[in-house]
């Protein structure tokens, strides 16, 4: 049956989305919430389903779950853990981390358990962190599929299941089949990667090596102007980053600032340059930035769901807008000279970025979001242990409660969100700064763009055409929709690979008259199968340049996984939910 015009326009859309997806300029919100809008300017859904969506329990709960997050941020426990988990032979110390890992990424967000484990296992293991951090990262990625609150991916799709008038799901729906699934490529880690993952070849560059500084003179005319009026503020390949004035760090330096006698003016950039400092009469170089205080030099990579992705350099703000400066860059594609000081011309996600950080950094709007710390945390960790067991308590007793019907999963969330900020764990302004929007735009505009496949029939277009295409057979459907999901998680995000194929496995139950459970659940496990690239999935992209690892790395050490992975979902999926 031919298409109408309506079901073109809207192909054409979806052609235009999956080309922006794996485009990757950017945000993934972005792209989502501008298809959304124009699907509802040009009438595919009334505006009384589109506000159907926004309060769609699904992306309420992942919300909740972001701002709990906030508070399980703080608690001390990995971080108390990381020395015990590299203890003993690399096979033990393997199978203690991922298990550890894969556990506490089932209940907690996985990219903040990564996070809290990168610089631990770079300290505790110097030597063997490469050969740890990919393989936690694969950990993450296979526990937060064990249970619906694991990863935002099984949320949107019980978000669908919800908005379908289907059966809701369980907290542990997923758990049965994924403790199989988990334990089999722990078990093929654990075979093959003391073989496929070397200690790496990359030596680590000191931070205090980017930087070069210079002390005023007491009869230097540059002093009593500010550093814009002395041309201190930007040289051709140096940077003006901070100001170490009577031992306390002004940083980042303002263009307003003064030069007084005795400050010691530290550049980044490229470090040979110190010809270009001699031009000013009265400043005294001293070269590399060996002695002056480095507490202040923070190594972070810009996120995968970061709003600077994409952005030129040159028209980010640092200093006003994060009250920090750039002292290095290592993009996650080395194109250019760490050393020498050359920013590539936009930054993109996976990037490293060493910043000179004023007292106000962590404190600002969307840090957390646009961040992720790799040399120390951003987060203030509780001091006393009673918050850390209280806050880790009442979070697992309200997912037991939930998975037991006792209450819903959203209403004891909101109750220990509100018992946090009653006994001071989390202000409300964390809360405020942690507000996940481009993730709520992605879902409710995921959420739109399926109920526009399933209204237009489009949906069940493609899903006529994969069972004519393999016969009706649907094991061979089940199986075809399992690998299209982890092909498209790889090419583009595991949120979006759900979101498109969600519609188009239901579609093809609805046409062969049997249970939808083993073709959706199919979309669930094909959608955590990042394991062939750095993009696949946030935390293969966190632990890139920690790790000193390339592109190849992920395709020798995830090819084994995503074969042991994707073959054994294709035989475990109608055992565990069958026809």
């Amino acid at each position: 049956m031919p298409m109408d015009l309506s079901q073109l326009f809207i192909l054409a859309t979806l052609f235009f989305l999956v080309g922006m997806l794996i485009w990757g300029r950017y945000p993934v919100g972005v792209i989502f919430s501008s298809v959304a809008f124009v699907y509802f300017v040009a009438g595919f859904i009334p505006l009384e389903s589109l506000t159907r969506q926004i309060v769609n329990p699904g992306l309420i709960t992942v919300v909740l779950l972001m701002l709990m997050a906030t508070v399980l941020n703080k608690v001390r426990l990995l971080e108390v853990w990381a020395n015990r988990l590299v203890r003993g032979g690399y096979r033990s110390a393997l199978a203690k981390l991922l298990t550890v890992v894969g556990l506490q990424s089932a209940f907690l967000n996985n990219t903040a358990v990564v996070a809290s484990l990168i610089g631990p296992l770079r300290s505790a293991s110097k030597k063997d962190a490469p050969k740890l951090l990919l393989p936690m990262s694969y950990a993450a990625t296979l526990g937060g599929m064990l249970t619906l609150i694991g990863t935002s991916t099984n949320l949107l799709l019980s978000g669908f299941i919800s908005e379908a008038g289907l059966p809701e799901w369980n907290i542990f729906t997923p758990l049965p089949m994924g403790i199989l699934l988990f334990c089999i490529c722990l078990g093929v880690m654990l075979l093959l990667f003391p073989y496929l993952l070397k200690p790496s070849e990359v030596e680590e560059t000191p931070r205090e090596d980017y930087l070069i500084d210079a002390r005023v003179s007491e009869d230097c005319p540059l002093i009593g102007k500010t550093v814009s009026q002395a041309g201190l503020i930007r040289l051709d390949e140096l940077r003006l980053v901070e100001i170490v004035r009577h031992g306390q760090v002004i940083a980042p330096v303002r263009a307003y600032q003064t030069v007084r006698p005795g400050d010691i003016l530290v550049f980044a950039g490229d470090v040979s340059r110190l010809d270009l400092l001699s031009q000013f009469p009265g400043l005294v170089t001293r070269g590399h930035g060996q002695d002056i205080p480095t507490d202040n030099l923070l190594e972070v990579m810009v996120s995968g769901e970061s709003a600077l992705a994409g952005h030129r350099l040159g028209r980010v703000d640092f200093r006003l807008r994060y009250d920090a400066s750039i002292v290095a860059v290592r993009p996650v594609t080395p194109h250019f000279d760490l050393m020498k000081g050359q920013l590539p011309m936009r930054l993109q996600a996976g990037d490293t970025l060493v910043l000179a950080t004023g007292p106000d950094f962590t404190a600002r709007n969307s840090v957390e979001r646009n961040f992720i710390p790799i040399s120390r945390p951003m987060v203030t960790k509780f001091v006393r242990p009673w918050k850390s067991h209280f806050a880790l308590s009442t979070f697992l007793l309200t997912i037991l409660g939930a998975s037991l019907g006792m209450f819903s999963l959203i209403k004891g969330l909101a109750c220990v969100l509100v018992l946090s900020l009653a006994v001071n764990l989390v202000r409300a302004q964390e809360l405020r700064r942690n507000v996940p929007w481009q993730l709520i735009f992605t879902i409710a505009s995921a959420l739109v763009i399926s109920y526009v496949l399933n209204d237009s029939g489009l949906a069940a277009i493609f899903a006529n055409g994969v069972l004519a295409t393999l016969d009706s057979d649907p094991r061979l459907s089940m199986i075809a929709i399992l690998l299209l999901t982890a092909l498209m998680t790889e090419m583009m995000t595991n949120n979006a690979a759900a979101a498109l194929m969600f519609p188009v496995a239901l579609s093809t139950a609805t046409a062969l008259g049997l249970d939808y459970m083993p073709f959706v659940m199919a979309v669930l496990y094909g959608a955590s199968a990042s394991f062939l690239t750095p993009h696949g999935y946030q935390t293969n992209l966190m632990v890139m340049s920690p790790g000193g690892y390339r592109p190849r790395d992920y395709l020798r050490a995830g090819l084994p996984i995503s074969v042991a992975y994707l073959g054994s979902a294709a035989f475990l999926l109608p055992v565990f939910f069958p026809y």
